[in-house]
């Protein structure tokens, strides 16, 4: 621990301290926060007592759509030579897709007793440009059995051999959509609807764009043009860059069905939305805006959030980093604490952890500047520095503490923001939720500590759910 770190930890008086749960990865650890520290929590909405039974109801009430049985029987094929392909999620996001209570065995059951031959299904996990799962990851994600009775590929965004083209957008792009989807018989998009912080939700048409497109449309898709809009946030739909490209590009492949579904704060299932893509999507859209959008009134000195089931490496925490933007005063505080546990990439892949260290060298106004320029060439995950720069050029460096226990103090050195690793006693030791709330504690107190030496008794809150609430500051 640094000495003046630990001078200012000192100096931190608890008396009349709450304890507040704060989610890490999988667990959670145990902070405390100021009596006055404000809890921003996405409203409770009843879960589904039953999900295996939401899910028949779903598929027996599809929204604007026939049932699956009638799109199989209106193809004009018989239904054993048909080829089916199913986008699914990769393990990035809690899509409920195993077992029983989940959405994947009902729907390729379905699919087999309607007369579709289990070897004409492929199941395609829409990675866009994340890398490719590792198989103790399928498993986790879509179930032992589903993995050994069906053939499941990673789409390669970068592999010309699997795309094929679609044509040009009204934005001029030429998009390239993997082949094994598009030229299915039957084309079936599943996912999660959660706010998303450019394209304004996930699921529906993002299953397909970015999901399964070629590297050139992401990388259109995820540049400043679009990225830089004030439209291409969180829960905004009209007038979203993201959103209209996604939805054009996911309607000229032409999907037949989609199967969503909406969890609550705490990852449980609220409701599934099958059928069309638009109308089923924009059903999901309507619910999580009802108790994802965080009303508030004002700003704070300090906020405290953290990376969620997302927050698998540094990558991925973007969207807890710029989600709390609206709740933070300018100069003000952020602490992320974060379960970077991505066995492979916890920082993430090579060309981010070159583009985030270009971010933290040139500083949010000068990268942008760089991505601007007609003399860049577009390089691969370059929009999530870009996205950690809307943080720095809010609260600035010193103002964002970075607490993760996956990512040394030598890699730390590429990453904006102060390193939380800095803020334990001793050496650091192997990963534990010990050390992890020790330095998220000893965050909190150096925030605070901050603004007691200049005479300033800090506001400060926390927001639950991390990067899945939607805190949304009143007009002024």
């Amino acid at each position: 621990m640094l000495s003046e770190i630990k001078k200012a930890i000192k100096k931190i008086h608890t008396e009349g301290w709450k304890r507040i749960p704060v989610e890490f990865g999988r667990d959670t650890i145990e902070i405390s926060v100021p009596p006055d520290c404000v809890e921003l929590t996405m409203k409770d909405v009843p879960i589904s007592p039953n999900p295996p039974k939401a899910i028949e109801e779903a598929f027996l009430n599809p929204i604007s759509s026939p049932p699956l049985e009638e799109i199989i029987r209106k193809k004009g094929k018989p239904a054993g030579e048909m080829t089916v392909a199913i986008a699914v999620s990769d393990i990035t996001r809690p899509v409920p897709y195993r077992g029983e209570s989940g959405i994947l065995s009902p729907l390729l059951r379905r699919l087999e007793s309607s007369g579709i031959k289990k070897e004409k299904i492929k199941i395609i996990v829409a990675t866009g440009m994340h890398r490719a799962s590792t198989c103790e990851e399928k498993e986790e994600m879509y179930g032992k059995e589903v993995v050994e009775q069906y053939t499941i590929l990673d789409h390669d965004c970068e592999n010309n051999d699997l795309l094929e083209s679609i044509g040009t957008t009204k934005r001029g792009t030429h998009v390239y959509v993997n082949r094994d989807f598009y030229f299915a018989d039957l084309k079936i998009a599943t996912g999660l609807v959660e706010s998303h912080f450019f394209t304004g939700i996930s699921g529906g048409r993002k299953a397909i764009c970015p999901g399964l497109v070629d590297v050139k449309t992401i990388q259109k898709f995820h540049g400043p043009y679009y990225l830089e809009d004030p439209n291409a946030t969180n829960l905004v739909l009209e007038g979203n860059p993201c959103h209209e490209e996604a939805l054009e590009v996911a309607e000229t492949v032409g999907v037949d069905f989609i199967v969503n579904v909406n969890l609550d704060k705490d990852l449980r299932l609220v409701r599934v939305f099958a059928g069309d893509m638009v109308e089923a999507n924009l059903k999901a859209y309507e619910l999580i805006k009802g108790y994802a959008e965080i009303p508030l009134e004002r700003e704070f000195d300090i906020v405290l959030t953290h990376g969620g089931y997302v927050g698998r490496d540094h990558y991925q925490t973007a969207k807890a980093g710029v989600g709390a933007l609206p709740a933070v005063k300018k100069g003000g505080m952020i602490i992320i604490a974060a379960n970077n546990r991505d066995p492979i990439q916890p920082i993430g892949s090579t060309e981010y952890k070159t583009l985030i260290h270009l971010l933290k060298i040139q500083g949010p106004d000068r990268y942008l500047g760089l991505l601007q320029s007609s003399n860049w060439q577009f390089t691969k995950d370059q929009w999530e520095p870009e996205v950690w720069g809307k943080v720095i050029r809010k609260v600035g460096e010193e103002g964002l503490i970075y607490c993760t226990m996956e990512i040394s103090r030598e890699d730390h050195c590429l990453l904006p923001g102060v390193c939380g690793l800095d803020l334990l006693k001793g050496k650091r030791k192997k990963p534990s939720l010990e050390k992890a709330q020790e330095m998220v504690q000893n965050a909190v107190f150096l925030a605070i500590s901050r603004y007691q030496g200049k005479g300033i008794n800090p506001t400060m809150a926390f927001i639950r759910e991390g990067p899945y609430a939607v805190p949304v500051l009143a007009p002024r």
